[in-house]
Parts: structure tokens; C-alpha cells; sequence
């Protein structure tokens, strides 16, 4: 029960490395998305939502904020 929030620094990283990653790959951003909304940025998706799951939404911010970059990075108006 007490590693849950070692669990979050790491997943942390993780989004945030996707999210650069992302956005290196979209270049400039592009001015309409390549795929659904549903479909787009599924790493920091899943990191997001296991956040919240475990967490709750308030200890997530930095996951959540990963995902809205990823998204924008992507195409999406967030």
C-alpha cells in the first residue's frame, strides 16, 4: 500500500519523456489531428487514469497536465 507513491514519480517521468517525445515527432504541431481523441497520446493516457484510479484526481495534476500537452502536441484544441 505505501509503494503506490513510489509508483507515481516514475510514471511521472515517463509521461513527461512521452510527452517530448510526442511533441518532437509532431514538429511544429500539426493544424488538424491525425487520429481520434480517443486514440491520441495513449501512453499518457493510461499513466493518467492509473494515477487517478490509485491516487484520486488532486494527486495527478502533473500526469493530467502531461496529457492535455500531449494532446495539444498532437493537434487537439485542449
Amino acid at each position: 500500500m505505501g509503494s503506490s507513491s513510489s509508483k507515481g514519480v516514475g510514471v511521472v517521468e515517463t509521461a513527461a519523456a512521452t510527452t517530448a517525445t510526442n511533441a518532437a515527432a509532431a514538429g511544429a504541431g500539426g493544424d488538424k489531428p491525425k487520429c481520434k481523441a480517443c486514440c491520441a497520446c495513449p501512453e499518457t493516457k493510461r499513466a493518467r487514469d492509473q494515477c487517478i484510479v490509485e491516487n484520486g484526481e488532486e494527486n495527478c495534476t502533473k500526469l493530467i497536465e502531461a496529457h492535455k500537452q500531449c494532446m495539444r502536441d498532437a493537434g487537439f484544441n485542449i
